[in-house]
């Protein structure tokens, strides 16, 4: 979307779609037109007016502070998403994590183990691991969260 505006009227604002281009001002100026036919356009424009003389509006740029903030609320948002998408593989495989933990206790023991444990045990290792580093991972996650909570906070103005 592009704006413009006239000199002589600045409160008047002309929105078209696309970029600054021939074709958009040439809209913009049928939209005069228009609102110069419907007597909607304060100023009279005596001396006629052209698409040249069509001011663009420029959208207020962002200072630099605010773009850090932006930057860091962006950042911040990545960093709680990654910590969401961890938390639901560790809670996924919790369980069964804790069963083939359980199996490894066994190992530990005089009591003899079935063939079938000892098979769930083995194929039960690749659960476990998986699990161990999920959780890892997500404890470390968590910590480097509390930062980005405290920017989303102050962000929000909470």
């Amino acid at each position: 979307m592009v704006q413009y505006t006239l000199a002589q009227s600045p409160d008047v604002v002309l929105t078209v779609s696309g970029k600054d281009s021939r074709k958009a001002r040439d809209k913009a100026m049928d939209q005069l037109m228009a609102m110069l036919d419907d007597g909607e356009l304060p100023t009279v424009l005596a001396d006629g007016f052209s698409v040249e003389q069509l001011v663009e509006v420029q959208p207020p740029t962002s200072s630099e502070s605010v773009q850090q903030q932006e930057d860091a609320v962006v950042e911040a948002i990545q960093v709680l998403n990654q910590l969401a998408t961890l938390k639901v593989k560790v809670q996924s495989s919790r369980d069964e994590a804790h069963q083939v933990r359980d199996l490894v206790d066994l190992l530990f023991t005089d009591d003899p183990m079935t063939e079938a444990q000892l098979t769930e045990l083995k194929d039960g290792f690749k659960i476990l691991k998986s699990f161990a580093q999920s959780n890892l991972r997500f404890k470390e996650a968590r910590a480097q969260a509390e930062l980005a909570r405290q920017v989303l906070d102050e962000a929000l103005g909470n």
